[in-house]
């Protein structure tokens, strides 16, 4: 059985059996693995206080020849995304972001790009209240890293929306928070998004309408 390490992001956990976890990882170069973490429920197990929502971890596991689930062996936290804690609306942005990889990705392929967009998603959250305009910037941001970045400049849409869905693709998180578009022009982008997410994904990703505070 081979042992790998890696880093990453936890995506989601599930309980599998009365004292196991399924855990959902994010990293750099393998993509999204899927680990069993056995005996995680139990209280005096060596992974408690360890498996959390957003926590960036540096884990090992042995790889399944079998199956897409793997065994965790270990893992240390170098962050628990604290901050994250402290305002529901950012958990719920964040668990949208995740929920719309995992649609988006294929398991145990790189993703390094992404990886980096979350991670600086997650970082970018608690530096400001909840705003839609954080979860289109995010949806903008993966599509384009998707190679799906939506044409905006087609003169379909009002000029005044074709250059805030612009403004939300390239700007830097940082920057978000100088943009002031008009209720239209963010009703304008909510809808165009809506119905680009639904004929590329198929569906919406879970938890859209919370994130967006709807």
């Amino acid at each position: 059985m081979r042992i790998e390490n890696s880093s990453g992001i936890i995506l989601r956990t599930r309980p599998l059996t009365e004292t196991s976890v399924i855990v959902h990882w994010l990293t750099p170069e393998l993509g999204r693995v899927a680990t069993v973490a056995k005996g995680a429920r139990r209280p005096k197990s060596s992974f408690h206080g360890k498996l959390d929502l957003f926590y960036d971890c540096d884990f090992s596991f042995s790889r399944s020849a079998r199956s897409e689930l793997h065994t965790l062996r270990e893992v240390v936290v170098r962050n628990t995304r604290e901050p994250l804690r402290h305002e529901l609306g950012w958990i719920q942005q964040a668990a949208y972001a995740a929920a719309m990889i995992e649609q988006t990705t294929e398991t145990e392929s790189p993703l390094p790009e992404i990886h980096d967009l979350f991670a600086s998603l997650l970082v970018h959250l608690p530096q400001q209240p909840p705003k839609p305009r954080t979860v289109f910037a995010f949806e903008l941001k993966l599509l384009r890293e998707l190679g799906l970045e939506p044409d905006v400049n087609g003169g379909k849409l009002a000029a005044g929306t074709e250059e805030l869905l612009t403004a939300l693709m390239e700007s830097d998180w940082s920057e978000l928070s100088e943009l002031r578009p008009t209720a239209a022009q963010a009703r304008s982008v909510q809808q165009f998004l809506h119905g680009f997410l639904i004929y590329h994904l198929g569906r919406l990703p879970k938890g859209r309408q919370a994130a967006l505070g709807v």
